[in-house]
């Protein structure tokens, strides 16, 4: 008896040419990859359906089937052998049935043909259904085709793929091999019709805005720049959609989202990756603090649907997005996380850029240079409170200067209605009650045109479209966004925003 285990070659070179000796002869005998052979069975559901029966059963009433998936196994044994086929219906063993092959009910070419097939190879195959002698439930094949030749070998079952990046750079082996990458990613797919559910239940409509802008709005962050050809102009990849969602809610579309791409000329991190996923939702008629409870019960929704419960467990730690989300201000985090400053030293502008110093940050130039107490008292709080906000906390009522589209309090002098969503010490979310007064907001952009002038390259432009939209009249209202990767992140367990985006950007391979 031979048993293959996929081990990867010492020399892969000598194994992908023999494999393409091997396709080489297929192809002298006809067509190489068919298309003519149409699975009727997933392996999960003939598990979930037959997994129970008792042998005798089974070959008292015997149930036909048609297979098809990647060869993961191979034993031969002489006159009978066996294979284990995975297809993508089910976890681990659900996902994977093991067939039976021998001379007398497939042949002795048909089945020495098999024994030259190779691991990584598409097969399909017709049968019964039965059980061996250990329990195992199996296809006792009466026909088996190659679908599809594999040229490469897979790696190594009991290592599977050890180097991260190998991971990200060949996604589709990391599924291949790794049942746990496709369970992250059907969460993730769970999820987001969680998200899309909820949101039409809620009256929302889906909508699609561009992802070339004139003008990068709707967020403080760096582009990326390229060229239109045909109307010979400069564009950018958006940043966000915020600003074209807001036309539509002056345009009469009084509640929309949009599940978008946005693109951001920033760092690579375990927490960031400059093409991610945003869901922005606006509504009129509402205010920042009916978004929060509206965030929260998206998010807890989206857990439970995809994880089975908002009770998790982050990284070893429990995490219970269950319970009602808190709330603080930005000066109240800081209390609670740094108890040591004073009331007079977070209100003193000179002290706190003395002690965002000592932190390592540029305060002699833009954005800190310039900032006010406001944006001062944000930079302490991001340095010694943020890292601390384990369960899920609202960070509540940012200053003006740095939220330039939120609506000013009508009580509170200096601060926006304006809200930031932490889960582990990570920003989840960012929302606000709309500033939709035109006059206000064409004042707010010059602001930012002043910032960016002075050096802050996060400032933003002056949409000059945007406030003629506003001039038409936008109702009140609340728009938010939710990342959608970092919110994976916590749902599936995982440590790295590269682990929950299928193909995360990476140097180039050379």
């Amino acid at each position: 008896m031979t048993i293959e285990n996929q081990a990867i070659p010492v020399d892969e070179n000598k194994i992908i040419a023999e494999r393409r000796s091997k396709l080489a002869a297929l192809r002298e005998l006809g067509v190489a990859f068919p298309n003519d052979f149409k699975p009727q069975h997933k392996a999960a559901h003939l598990h979930a359906q037959y997994g129970e029966l008792e042998r005798e059963v089974l070959e008292a009433d015997p149930v036909k089937v048609v297979v098809a998936g990647r060869m993961m196994l191979k034993r031969v044994m002489g006159k009978a052998s066996f294979a284990t086929l995975q297809d993508a219906s089910g976890a681990q063993a659900d996902g994977r049935i093991q067939l039976f092959i021998t001379n007398e009910l497939i042949g002795e070419a048909a089945h020495e043909a098999f024994k030259h097939y190779d691991l990584g190879d598409i097969l399909g195959a017709e049968g019964v259904l039965f059980k061996t002698k250990t329990g195992e439930l199996s296809v006792k094949v009466s026909q088996l085709r190659l679908i599809t030749k594999s040229l490469r070998p897979l790696p190594d079952k009991f290592h599977g793929l050890v180097d991260q990046e190998t991971k990200y750079r060949q996604r589709y082996v990391d599924l291949i091999m790794n049942e746990e990458t496709r369970r992250v990613f059907k969460a993730r797919t769970a999820a987001m019709s969680s998200i899309r559910r909820f949101m039409e239940k809620n009256d929302f409509m889906e909508v699609e805005t561009p992802m070339l802008h004139g003008i990068p709005g709707g967020a403080a962050a760096q582009p990326f720049i390229t060229h239109h050809n045909a109307l010979d102009m400069q564009m950018f990849l958006r940043i966000a959609p915020e600003l074209y969602l807001k036309r539509l809610v002056v345009g009469g579309f009084e509640r929309v989202f949009e599940v978008n791409r946005n693109f951001r000329n920033e760092g690579v991190s375990p927490r960031h990756n400059p093409e991610f996923t945003m869901m922005e939702f606006y509504a009129a008629y509402v205010d920042y603090q009916w978004l929060m409870d509206f965030t929260e019960a998206v998010i807890r929704q989206a857990a439970i649907d995809a994880h089975g419960t908002a009770k998790l467990t982050y990284q070893g730690r429990e995490l219970d997005l269950s319970q009602p989300f808190q709330r603080l201000t930005i000066v109240g985090a800081i209390n609670k996380y740094a108890p040591h400053y004073t009331h007079e030293q977070l209100h003193d502008v000179d002290f706190l850029r003395s002690e965002l110093k000592k932190f390592g940050l540029d305060v002699q130039h833009a954005p800190l240079s310039i900032a006010g107490l406001g944006a001062l008292q944000l930079a302490l709080f991001e340095e010694t409170a943020e890292a601390q906000l384990w369960e899920p906390t609202y960070i509540i009522d940012y200053p003006v200067e740095v939220s330039p589209l939120a609506r000013a309090s009508d009580t509170v002098p200096g601060i926006t209605e304006r809200f930031e969503l932490f889960i582990v010490g990570r920003e989840i979310a960012n929302g606000f009650s709309e500033l939709n007064d035109a006059e206000d907001q064409a004042s707010r952009f010059l602001a930012q045109v002043a910032a960016k002038d002075a050096g802050d390259q996060e400032a933003m432009y002056y949409d000059a479209d945007y406030i003629r939209a506003l001039e038409y009249g936008m109702p009140p209202a609340g728009g938010c966004g939710i990342g959608i990767d970092r919110l994976m992140m916590l749902i599936t367990d995982t440590p790295n925003i590269r682990d929950v985006i299928l193909f995360p950007h990476l140097r180039r391979e050379d």
